[in-house]
C-alpha cells in the first residue's frame, strides 16, 4: 500500500523544523527509549525465571506515560491478570517477547486473545496500546501504538485505512507497514530523519500533537494570545512564563484523581493557567468546556434539570448540563477505541452551594467505576476515566465559605500564591523578555505582598502582565486596581493605606531617606525566602 506520494513528502517535511530544533529528541524520542529498555531489562529476567519480572513490569508501565490518559485502564486489567495468574501470564508474555520467525501481528493477536474478558478491555484501540508498549522491550522496531494519531496521519496523506474488522494484530502490521513507507520516503528525499520505525512513529506524533510548523520553531508567545495546543508542555511553560515541573506536576496529580484545583489570591493566573493546561493536554479546544459557578447556579444548570420547552412549546424538557455532556463525549471516544482526553474547567468553583451543584457526583468523584441513577433519570451514569476537572478558587474573597472536607478528599488542591511557585518571579520572567527597564515592578510587588498580613490576599501579577508596559501605565494600574483591591483587604485599617503609595515604595526599594520612608522598615525581598527554593 502507498499514500499520496506528494502528501507523505509533505507530511515528513513538515516534522523536520521540529527535528531540526533539537526538541525531537528531548521531548519525543528519549522517554520512548528509556521505557524500552527498562523493558529489555524486564524480559530477560521473565526469560531468566526472576521472581523480580512483575514487580519491575508494574512498576515501569505505571510510570511511563505511554499507557497512560484513557489506556491505564486497560493497562491495569493487564497487570492484574498477571497477578491473578502469574504463571499462565508469564508463558504468554515470554510468547509476545521471542524473537522466532512468528510474525509479530499474529504475537499480538495470541496474547490478546488470552487475556480475560474486561468492560475495561475493549476495543481495538484500548487493547492494542498497552500490547504495543510491551512490545517496546524487542527494540525501535516495534514502537507504541495510538488509534488517533495514526487515524488521524493515514488521513492526512492519504494512506488506506485497516479494514473495519481487522483485529489488534493486524492493525498493529497496518502501522508498522506505514512506518515503513515513512522511512522508505525519508530516505528518497534524502533526509536524515525519520530513520527507523520509533523515529517515524515519533514523526506522526509531533505532526499530529505539536501544531502547526509556526508553532514548532519554540518562538514566543505573544501575551494574551492563546497558548497553541500542541502537546507539548515545555512550549506550554515557556509561552506562560512558568516552570515546566509545576505543569508536569499538575499532569500527575490530574492522572491520580482526575481533578484537581487551583487556590489562590486573584490576578495569579489560575483561570488562564487552567485554561491553556487542559487545551494542551486535550489536544483541542473542541474536548475543553469552561463553567463559571455563582450563588444562582444549580444543579439543574451543571448536571441536569428540566427547563422550558424550546420555540414557545408548552411544557417542559429535560436537558443535560455540561458536566453530563461532556461525561458523555468522553464516554463515546472511549467506545470507539479513541485515546483522547476531555476536561471541564470550573471557574469560581467555590462560589457557588457544592452540596446543591454536585449532588450525587460527590459519590462519583471519588468511586468513577460506579454508575449512579441521576436525580432527573433512570439511566445509570458513570464519569468516564478520560474526563479530568480542573477548579479554581479565589482565596481572597472573604464571602466565600470554605470548601468542606468531603469535596477536599476529593480533589489536588495546587495553590498560586505570588511567593511561591509556579506564580514566584513569573512577574519578573515576563518584564525581563517583554518590558526591559521596568523589572522594579516586581520588586514593588513583592514589598508590597510582604506588608500584606493576610497571605491570601496577596497582589497576583496578571495586573502588569500587559503590553507596552511604561511608568505611566504601572501608575494607572496601581491607582485603579491595585490600592482599592489593597484598601479592601485593609478593612478596618485605614491609617495603614498611605503604606502602599507606589511613590513610598519606590523610594523604600531605592533607600532614600526621609520622614515618610523613614516611618516604614524595609521589607525582606520575597524572593530570599529559603522556603520557595526550588524543589
Amino acid at each position: 500500500m502507498k499514500a499520496d506520494g506528494g502528501r507523505i513528502d509533505s507530511y515528513i517535511k513538515e516534522a523536520q523544523a521540529f527535528i531540526s530544533s533539537g526538541r525531537f529528541d528531548e521531548e519525543e524520542l528519549n522517554y520512548k527509549l528509556v521505557t524500552g529498555k527498562r523493558l529489555h531489562m524486564v524480559r530477560d529476567k521473565s526469560f531468566a525465571g526472576d521472581a523480580r519480572w512483575l514487580s519491575e513490569l508494574r512498576e515501569t508501565l505505571r510510570a511511563s506515560n505511554l499507557s497512560s490518559g484513557g489506556a491505564w485502564r486497560a493497562r491495569e486489567v493487564l497487570l492484574k491478570w498477571l497477578e491473578a495468574e502469574p504463571d499462565e501470564g508469564l508463558a504468554a508474555l515470554r510468547a509476545l517477547w521471542s524473537d522466532d520467525s512468528i510474525p509479530a501481528a499474529d504475537r499480538v493477536s495470541a496474547f490478546i486473545s488470552q487475556v480475560p474478558d474486561d468492560s475495561d478491555f475493549r476495543g481495538v484501540g484500548t487493547r492494542l496500546r498497552p500490547v504495543s508498549v510491551l512490545l517496546m522491550a524487542l527494540g525501535r522496531e516495534y514502537p507504541p501504538y495510538k488509534w488517533t494519531e495514526f487515524r488521524a496521519a493515514y488521513d492526512r496523506v492519504g494512506y488506506p485505512k485497516p479494514p473495519t474488522d481487522a483485529d489488534e494484530g493486524a492493525e498493529y502490521k497496518h502501522a508498522l507497514d506505514f512506518l515503513d513507507h515513512l522511512v522508505e520516503r525519508t530516505s528518497a528525499l534524502k533526509l536524515e530523519r525519520p530513520a527507523d520505525r520509533l523515529e517515524a512513529q515519533s514523526v506522526v506524533w509531533v505532526n499530529e500533537t505539536k501544531g502547526t510548523p509556526s508553532e514548532q520553531t519554540g518562538g514566543d508567545i505573544p501575551e494574551g494570545a492563546d497558548v497553541p495546543e500542541d502537546g507539548s508542555l515545555k512550549a506550554l511553560a515557556e509561552g506562560l512564563f512558568c516552570d515546566l515541573r509545576f505543569l508536569r506536576r499538575v499532569e500527575q496529580l490530574l492522572e491520580d484523581k482526575r481533578q484537581v484545583i487551583f487556590q489562590g489570591p486573584p490576578g495569579t493566573g489560575k483561570t488562564y493557567i487552567a485554561r491553556q493546561l487542559a487545551r494542551c493536554l486535550a489536544g483541542s479546544r473542541d474536548r475543553v468546556r469552561m463553567v463559571q459557578f455563582h450563588p444562582s447556579y444549580a444543579y439543574e444548570d451543571f448536571v441536569q434539570g428540566y427547563r422550558p420547552a424550546p420555540g414557545g412549546a408548552r411544557g417542559f424538557t429535560l436537558r443535560n448540563g455540561p458536566l453530563v455532556e461532556a461525561a458523555r463525549q468522553a464516554q463515546i471516544d472511549l467506545g470507539r477505541g479513541l485515546d483522547t482526553k476531555h476536561f471541564l474547567v470550573i471557574d469560581e468553583i467555590n462560589r457557588g452551594n457544592l452540596a446543591k451543584v454536585l449532588g450525587e457526583l460527590y459519590f462519583l468523584l471519588e468511586y468513577r467505576d460506579e454508575a449512579l441513577r441521576l436525580q432527573y433519570s433512570d439511566e445509570p451514569f458513570t464519569l468516564p476515566p478520560n474526563l479530568y476537572i480542573i477548579g479554581t478558587m479565589n482565596t481572597a474573597d472573604r464571602s466565600i465559605a470554605l470548601v468542606d472536607l468531603a469535596l477536599r478528599r476529593r480533589f489536588h488542591f495546587v495553590e498560586f500564591h505570588p511567593a511561591k511557585r509556579p506564580v514566584k518571579d513569573v512577574l519578573r520572567r515576563y518584564l525581563d523578555r517583554k518590558a526591559d527597564g521596568m523589572q522594579w515592578v516586581a520588586d514593588i510587588v513583592d514589598l508590597a505582598n510582604s506588608k500584606l498580613e493576610d497571605r491570601a490576599a496577596a497582589i497576583g501579577p496578571s495586573y502588569f502582565m500587559q503590553e507596552e508596559l511604561g511608568e505611566e501605565k504601572v501608575k494607572l494600574i496601581w491607582e485603579h486596581s491595585v490600592l482599592p483591591y489593597i484598601e479592601e483587604q485593609l478593612y478596618g485599617q485605614h491609617d495603614r493605606s498611605a503604606e502602599f503609595a507606589l511613590e513610598r515604595l519606590r523610594r523604600e526599594l531605592g533607600g532614600a531617606s526621609g520622614a515618610e520612608a523613614e516611618s516604614v522598615p524595609l521589607a525582606q525581598p520575597v524572593r530570599n525566602d529559603p522556603d520557595n527554593a526550588p524543589a
